[in-house]
């Protein structure tokens, strides 16, 4: 499925979405015929508008920064002379708006901020103006009755971008997010059947939500006896992380593995004790290195020291 009709379904851009949209723009089928009628116009004049979009874009640094690469610009402008013959068609469908979505995910794609967009289609309209007036010179009131019934259909056109324009960040921003929520609960096999969870930063209800899922999707899939909870790196343990990892403990134990908990600072013992939360359902150890000494020894192992010499 291509991004703009992914987007398309999302969005809900129907028919009938189509309809409000033309109606609270109050875009009449007459303004559409007008540019229709518009178009050798638009023909005529289009490379010399779109140099001028695009002399904007290249005179800022920092808009100009997003058109390093000639080859990049050629198509850029060759698309853009396709998108302004585009708006003379005299007609607005589903064909139409999906084409317009592919701006909004083109502009978001290479990273151009809404400003930049926004700002340039404010130039765009104003050489549009301009090539108007001086093309009917004699009939001023119809130059401005294309030029409104453009700009109405522009503004359309930059609400279905920027829609698109957003939820494609907003897709961006939820796969940064999976993969920040991924490093942040690493389950680490240690020995056959024994895994491990380091938590480090702050346990909220969305996080505590994720650790569930990731702790239950691994031990269910590497068939695990024991994991290790460590939480050494938990700044603060309440009532509401100590019901996270209790629930956690009950739901581990119904998939037929053992929980303990490890990394207990002297600190968080007596924040556990001073809030009055038991744990006692819980395997706990005071170090690392003990919660995997005692996992080792619930799956029938355990560490030897060799001596020096075999050590050799």
């Amino acid at each position: 499925m291509s991004n703009s009709h992914e987007y398309m379904s999302r969005l809900h851009l129907d028919a009938e979405e189509l309809r409000h949209r033309r109606s609270y723009f109050d875009l009449k089928d007459e303004e559409l015929a007008l540019l229709g009628e518009a178009r050798e116009f638009a023909a005529e004049h289009m490379d010399e508008i779109v140099d001028g979009f695009y002399e904007l874009i290249l005179s800022h640094p920092e808009s100009a920064a997003f058109m390093d690469d000639p080859d990049r610009v050629r198509r850029l402008k060759r698309t853009q002379r396709q998108y302004f013959l585009d708006l003379f068609t005299g007609k607005i469908d589903l064909a139409y708006v999906e084409d317009r979505l592919r701006v909004g995910f083109a502009h978001e794609r290479i990273g151009l901020p809404l400003k930049w967009y926004l700002g340039s289609y404010s130039r765009y309209l104003m050489l549009v103006l301009d090539r108007l007036i001086a093309h009917h010179v004699d009939d001023v009131h119809k130059a401005c009755s294309i030029f409104t019934a453009l700009q109405k259909l522009v503004f359309f056109d930059a609400t279905l971008a920027i829609d698109t324009y957003m939820a494609a960040q907003m897709d961006t921003l939820m796969r940064h997010q999976a993969a920040i929520r991924e490093l942040s609960t690493p389950v680490i096999r240690v020995f056959d059947g024994v895994l491990l969870l380091p938590l480090v930063g702050t346990v909220d209800s969305h996080r505590a939500q994720q650790i569930m899922q990731t702790v239950l999707a691994q031990v269910a899939e590497k068939r695990a006896r024991v994991l290790i909870l460590d939480i050494a790196g938990v700044p603060v343990v309440d009532t509401q992380v100590a019901d996270y990892l209790m629930k956690a403990t009950a739901a581990v134990r119904l998939l037929g593995a053992r929980t303990i908990l490890t990394g207990i600072s002297p600190s968080v013992s007596r924040t556990i004790v001073e809030l009055g939360v038991d744990i006692s359902s819980m395997e706990t150890r005071g170090s690392l290195q003990a919660g995997i000494q005692l996992a080792l020894a619930f799956t029938g192992r355990s560490i030897v020291d060799l001596p020096a010499d075999e050590e050799a």
